[in-house]
């Protein structure tokens, strides 16, 4: 799905089409893309592999009936993920107890910076 905003124009002029300036991302894998120049077609993944496994993706949700937008885990992939976020819950609670027992600024600011790195982490779903 192509972000456009359009500016409008007055008298014979016509409606010219201009991209959006939001960070874009890998469709698969969640990466950063490189800014690209206004020509072509915006790239959607950050390379072949990424591509390949959208694909597969997108055939095998074709063959098996499952809505576009489902996701699909495995056991694994979603121990892990509660894993994660159980690490992301005990850092939060950190926070709080360590307020609680009047730690100092830069002690919180520690804290927070790990809450902010396992929130990061979790982004990266794949």
């Amino acid at each position: 799905m192509r972000e456009l905003a359009e500016t409008a124009l007055t008298g014979d002029e016509r409606v010219v089409p201009r991209r959006t300036n939001a960070p874009k991302h890998c469709g698969w894998c969640g990466r950063r893309l490189p800014e690209a120049g206004n020509v072509g077609r915006r790239r959607r993944y950050c390379g072949q592999s990424c591509r390949q496994r959208a694909y597969e993706r997108r055939t095998a949700l074709q063959r098996s009936g499952l809505p576009e937008d489902a996701v699909v885990l495995s056991d694994t992939e979603i121990a892990a993920l509660q894993d994660r976020l159980f690490q992301l819950r005990c850092a939060a609670e950190d926070i709080v107890t360590a307020a609680q027992d009047g730690a100092t600024a830069g002690e919180l600011r520690q804290l927070a910076e790990e809450i902010a790195t396992a929130a990061k982490d979790l982004e990266q779903l794949r």
